[in-house]
């Protein structure tokens, strides 16, 4: 249990059996009446974001997430293994719990998984992660002044787009969160 004005980013609510992630919160003092806290929570395994306000000093369960270095190793079918950088025990991650982040996944990458009662919630990928360019339609002689962009494959199978001077075998930048290049590398 823990007050409303402890309340900090990152912090894991349990609201009615549901798993709240706080994004950010405020608190508000009205001209009249009591303090509120206003927050943002987004839920842990669906993604969806709401707007929620307590009063000042209510009570709200707090739900422990364990957040662990994990090293992806392979996919095997039934879901991606990972390995737990400190205790080396192997765990199975089921392709829903992975979601969007195995488009940025690679083997031998290490990656934050979410824990809560020994069940994977979600993956936590750096902001933004190096992929090599498998495939792309080389770009004619003059398109390099224009800001023109074309689809690009990625290792991990993603199709992005990047500018037209990009070349098949460059290691680009992505962003993580928005699939949107961000340079090359190197």
């Amino acid at each position: 249990m823990a007050s409303t004005n402890d309340l900090k980013n990152g912090m894991v609510l349990d609201l009615d059996g549901q798993l709240w992630s706080v994004v950010w919160f405020q608190h508000h003092k009205p001209g009249k009446g009591n303090t509120v806290v206003r927050t943002k929570l987004k839920h842990v395994l669906s993604g969806k974001v709401v707007d929620r306000t307590f009063n000042s000093d209510t009570k709200v369960d707090t739900a422990s997430v364990d957040r662990r270095d994990m090293q992806y190793l392979y996919h095997d079918g039934a879901g991606f293994v990972f390995m737990d950088t400190s205790s080396y025990e192997q765990v199975t991650i089921s392709d829903e719990t992975v979601g969007d982040a195995k488009n940025y996944l690679l083997e031998e990458q290490i990656a934050t998984v979410a824990i809560h009662e020994d069940n994977p919630l979600y993956i936590d990928l750096p902001a933004s992660v190096e992929l090599l360019i498998t495939y792309t339609e080389p770009g004619l002689q003059g398109d390099r002044s224009t800001g023109g962009t074309k689809p690009a494959t990625l290792e991990t199978g993603l199709q992005i787009q990047v500018p037209l001077f990009i070349t098949n075998g460059e290691k680009v930048r992505v962003d993580t969160r928005t699939s949107d290049y961000l340079g090359r590398v190197g």
